[in-house]
């Protein structure tokens, strides 16, 4: 065990007064965590964090997910501190301003170091979770005698908010019913939340509800350096089981009005008081975003020391490269997201002349052999497999002590599901999807946002998408789940409607980098539409005629409902084109001459939908109907009483057709 001296100390509180500076400096900012976990993390990089400075994306680096992530500070004076290029002092210095690299909360597409998008609190704790599942299971997969090519720890720092939080019940449950031994949590344990004593609110005994979990526990006094290290050895020895070490600090540690208090929490503190704190860590109170010469070197001997892990493991990649040449070669590129070549060769076509099929049945088809094709496929459920379609054939389930398996049961844990896939999609090397109904949805909400936000590529499966699902009822019929998934930047919302759209849809979300991907599909049996290109366009014309009178605009289910309208309408001599509209955001990409040829301003519209009508104004222009659920909601019947008794017929849609063209 180490001895720890006054430089030691030093290392520790120059987090503390740069976080001090740059919080009283934007007069804004959050203190009280990095104040008081200081000491943890200065132990944790100085002994045990594998890191590169120079290649932050080095895949077998530790993970640290700050999940508290209003102390931001603290992740970024650390980065500053051990040498990562971009996060220079000026960058400190313009911390909480536009265009710089330390915002508020972290924010990982946009600082180098930074793993995961944090700040609603509760988030990290699920995303630490899918990185250390993401580690176990590439390990397995790819971990041969003598080569433990993928070997990593995941750490978090969680606040009594994060474990107040729901989602971090979920993750955690699941962590320890899986047994995830490289996973280890720092409870930074101050008693203080912004409306102050956390008694007011919690009095959880946390060491027995994780112990519960099936989690080690570990209780350490956080501003003792050698319980830190000796409790981050004592969690590396026990591999069965994710380990929580209950951090007993002082929130704003040194700040001799604020410490202890709500105060300390948020805002910035004065500069008086940041004086005094100087003072008291030992530091010159007159200067300003300084960093003595000596820490700064024992700092940057910290970042040096911890890249030499890299080219060790460099080293040893080589030799494993020479050993097993495929799955060196799979694994990497898995790591740099190459697809296989041909692996979309063998994707079914759907015969129109078959009887009608539901999308989630088609997708499921998709499903097996997408996974026979990308090894780095995984997938799974919030405890609705069967309905969702989500396990390959022959595929074996992830397991404690057995991480080989293709498929992930998550529980009923919808929140946390997204979450841990957000970790996986972020920790590189996987392809993570995971099947729900769509209107629970809502449950998922805050990490399909941030899943937007970290632009990770993670597919949500959303099945029984419409009223269609029947008799279940309102409770779980979507009506406005829809618009509210289309409301949201950088999230791909598919809508296929029929299977062969299905084909095209999971096409898409594989190729898909640049952030989520929501699939949505009919519980309900359509009918097989004949295979048309342009799905990939967002919109397309998928029944044309010449010079017509109206167009028929849906999606998914309804796209059928809106062919047989045309032919209706035919036999009255109107002529109706077709639009399949499965993607807003993939229609919004394409020029301008293509979203006029497909959707003339000018024409008259009907727009068929089973969720709310908002937001379609966008496309139609002033001449349009809606056949829509507005302002209202589904009932309990089987679907085709529900379609015909809420106006999805062909009968109402030619009136509305008829009435507009009138």
């Amino acid at each position: 065990m180490s001895t720890y001296n006054s430089l030691d100390q030093a290392c520790a509180n120059v987090i503390r007064t740069l976080t001090l500076d740059a919080v009283q400096t934007a007069n804004s900012g959050h203190p009280g965590m990095p104040l008081g976990m200081a000491d943890v993390a200065y132990v944790l990089y100085a002994k045990f964090m594998r890191f590169n400075p120079r290649n932050p994306r080095w895949f077998n680096r530790d993970r640290l997910i700050v999940s508290a992530g209003h102390g931001s500070m603290l992740p970024y004076a650390i980065l500053h501190l051990t040498g990562y290029p971009e996060m220079t002092l000026d960058e400190l210095k313009r911390f909480r301003q536009l265009g710089s690299l330390t915002p508020g909360h972290p924010e990982n597409h946009l600082t180098p170091g930074i793993e995961v998008t944090t700040g609603p609190l509760g988030s990290g704790t699920a995303n630490s979770v899918g990185m250390a599942i993401a580690e176990a299971w590439l390990a397995a997969r790819y971990n041969r005698d003598g080569f433990n090519i993928v070997d990593h720890y995941t750490y978090a720092i969680v606040s009594d908010g994060d474990l107040m939080e729901g989602i971090s019940h979920e993750a955690a449950s699941l962590a320890g019913h899986l047994g995830l031994g490289k996973l280890v949590w720092f409870y930074d344990d101050n008693g203080i939340t912004i409306d102050g004593p956390t008694a007011l609110a919690y009095s959880d005994d946390v060491p027995k509800r994780f112990a519960a979990y099936g989690w080690h526990t570990i209780t350490i006094d956080a501003h003792n350096m050698a319980e830190v290290e000796a409790a981050i050895h004592e969690a590396h020895a026990i591999t069965d089981k994710p380990t929580l070490i209950i951090c007993k600090s002082i929130i704003g540690k040194g700040m001799p009005h604020r410490q202890g208090t709500r105060e300390a929490h948020s805002d910035a503190p004065g500069w008086d008081e940041v004086r005094a704190a100087k003072i008291a860590y030992g530091a010159d109170p007159d200067k300003t975003f300084y960093i003595p010469d000596d820490v700064l070197r024992a700092w940057r001997a910290i970042g040096e020391r911890a890249a030499a892990a890299e080219v060790a493991w460099q080293e040893k990649f080589e030799a494993y490269r020479r050993a097993h040449p495929d799955c060196a070669q799979e694994l990497m590129d898995a790591i740099e997201g190459r697809l296989p070549s041909g692996w979309a060769d063998d994707l079914p076509t759907f015969d129109p002349s078959s009887k009608p099929m539901a999308t989630r049945a088609a997708s499921g088809a998709v499903i097996d052999v997408l996974a026979a094709r990308l090894p780095n496929l995984l997938g799974g459920s919030a405890d609705l497999t069967p309905s969702n379609n989500t396990m390959p054939k022959g595929a074996a389930s992830l397991q404690r002590g057995d991480f080989s398996g293709r498929y992930i049961r998550y529980g009923v844990r919808e929140h946390a599901m997204a979450g841990i896939m957000n970790g996986m999609a972020l920790h590189g090397g996987i392809i993570p999807y995971g099947g729900t109904f769509l209107c629970f949805s809502d449950f998922m909400r805050p990490a399909i946002r941030l899943a937007a936000l970290s632009h990770a590529h993670s597919i949500f499966v959303f099945t029984h998408d419409s009223i269609g699902l029947g008799e279940d009822g309102p409770t779980h019929q979507p009506v406005e789940h829809l618009a509210s998934l289309r409301a949201m930047p950088n999230l791909l919302t598919l809508r296929p409607a029929d299977a062969n759209e299905v084909v095209e849809a999971w096409k898409v979300a594989i190729e898909w980098k640049e952030g989520p991907v929501a699939l949505l599909l009919s519980r309900q049996a359509l009918p097989i539409l004949p295979k048309r290109e342009g799905f990939a366009r967002g919109a397309y014309v998928i029944h044309d005629v010449d010079d017509p009178h109206v167009l028929l605009v849906a999606s998914g289910s309804e796209v059928s409902l809106a062919l047989d309208a045309a032919r209706a309408l035919a036999d009255q001599g109107i002529r109706a084109r077709v639009i399949s509209f499965p993607s807003w955001e993939l229609f919004d990409r394409q020029s301008q001459e293509y979203r006029q040829a497909i959707l003339p301003f000018d024409l008259p519209k009907v727009v068929i939908e089973a969720g709310v009508s908002q937001g379609w104004e966008r496309y139609t222009g002033p001449l349009v109907r809606f056949v829509a659920l507005d302002n209202r909601f589904g009932a309990s019947a089987p679907y085709k009483d529900l379609y015909k008794y809420f106006g999805f017929t062909v009968e109402r849609v030619v009136q509305e057709a008829l009435s507009l063209l009138a």
